[in-house]
C-alpha cells in the first residue's frame, strides 16, 4: 500500500468517524432541542390554561359584579316606583277623606267618635278637640253629643283628638295621624306589594 492510498484510506476513515461524531452530536441536539421544545410547550400550554382560569375567574367576577349593579339598580327602581304608587294612593286617599268630610256621614261619625271619647273618660275632666276646619259644625256638634268642644290651633285633617289629663291620656281619632300610620305600614302589611 502506497502512501497515497493509506492517506486515502485514512482520510476516509477520518471522514466516517467525523461524520459519525457530527452525526452524533447533530443527534444529541437534535434531542436536547426536542427537549427543550416539548419543555417549552408543556410550559406555554401551563401557562396558557392557568391564564385562561385567571381570566374566566376575572370574568366571573364582572359578570358578578356587573349582576350585582344591576340588581341595585333594579331595587332602586322598584322602591322608586313604589314609593310612587304610595304616595299616589296616599294622595288619592286623602282626596277621598276631604270628600268624605263634605257629608252628613262625618257629621255623624264625629259624633260617634265624641261620644264613644266621652264614655271612656266617664267622670273625668277632658278636652274634645275638633280640626280648624271643622269649626263651622262647632255648635251642631255639641248639641248632638252635648260635650263642649275646643277648636284645636294645629290641624289635624279631620276628626277629633281627646285629652284626659287626669289618667295622661290622648285619644287620637284624628285623620292625620290614622292616614301617616296607614302610610307607614302600607307595604310592610302587604298592602299593594308589588315583590
Amino acid at each position: 500500500m502506497t502512501l497515497e492510498e493509506k492517506i486515502a484510506r485514512l482520510r476516509t476513515t477520518s471522514m466516517k468517524e467525523a461524520r459519525a461524531e457530527g452525526n452524533a452530536i447533530i443527534d444529541n441536539y437534535r434531542e436536547a432541542l426536542q427537549k427543550v421544545l416539548e419543555d417549552h410547550k408543556e410550559e406555554a400550554l401551563r401557562q396558557s390554561e392557568t391564564r385562561i382560569k385567571a381570566e374566566m375567574v376575572s370574568a366571573r367576577q364582572q359578570l358578578n359584579q356587573a349582576h350585582a349593579r344591576s340588581q341595585l339598580e333594579l331595587k332602586r327602581i322598584q322602591w322608586k316606583v313604589r314609593q310612587d304608587l304610595k304616595d299616589k294612593v296616599f294622595e288619592e286617599a286623602a282626596a277621598l277623606v276631604q270628600d268624605f268630610m263634605k257629608t252628613e256621614a262625618y257629621t255623624d261619625y264625629l259624633t260617634k267618635c265624641i261620644r264613644k271619647a266621652a264614655a271612656f273618660a266617664g267622670e273625668d275632666s277632658m278636652v274634645i278637640y275638633i280640626n280648624p276646619s271643622d269649626e263651622g259644625l262647632l255648635s251642631k256638634l255639641e248639641e248632638a253629643s252635648g260635650v263642649k268642644l275646643t277648636v284645636s290651633e294645629e290641624d289635624f285633617i279631620g276628626g277629633i283628638r281627646t285629652v284626659i289629663r287626669s289618667r295622661n291620656v290622648l285619644i287620637d281619632d284624628s285623620f292625620k295621624t290614622a292616614l301617616r300610620n296607614e302610610y307607614d305600614k302600607f307595604f310592610l302589611l302587604g298592602g299593594g306589594c308589588i315583590g
